[in-house]
């Protein structure tokens, strides 16, 4: 198998971006507020509320799992369960994320427009580049024995 610039890139996105949720916990309120996460979600990182950091938390494992499949699929690591329908499902959970914004933006209304406009072009770059590494790699992904 060539390597697959697309996942290694996809691998490394998701890793970025769950580096940042970390640096939110770390740094606090104003790392919440500069990454859009709305104004409550600073007030109680501040006030040392567990609610902040346990979500962020769970964002930063999914993106960090997110990667360890790009990973794996590129051939980085060792193969993971599931590998096609697992990158699959990463790909297109990000580009529905990239791309259904405005009916979620209701749900959320700490978010800045600013927040939701470049989180979703972010998403939806994530997403891209997700799935041309798995078109890339189509065949090897759906072998069961490499």
């Amino acid at each position: 198998m060539r390597t697959n610039k697309f996942l290694i890139l996809a691998a490394l996105c998701s890793g970025a971006a769950a580096l940042l949720h970390l640096g939110c916990i770390i740094f606090g309120g104003d790392w919440y507020r500069f990454f859009g996460a709305g104004e409550q979600m600073a007030q109680m990182a501040e006030a040392g509320h567990i609610y902040p950091t346990i979500v962020t938390l769970i964002i930063a494992g999914l993106l960090t799992i997110w990667s360890l499949y790009a990973l794996s699929g590129a051939g980085i690591i060792i193969r993971l369960p599931l590998l096609r329908p697992a990158l699959c499902l990463i790909a297109a959970i990000y580009l529905l994320r990239g791309v259904i914004f405005i009916p979620l933006m209701p749900m959320f209304p700490d978010n800045s427009t600013t927040f939701w406009i470049l989180s979703s072009l972010i998403c939806l770059v994530f997403g891209l580049v997700y799935a041309l590494g798995i078109r890339q790699s189509w065949a090897y992904l759906g072998r069961v024995n490499t």
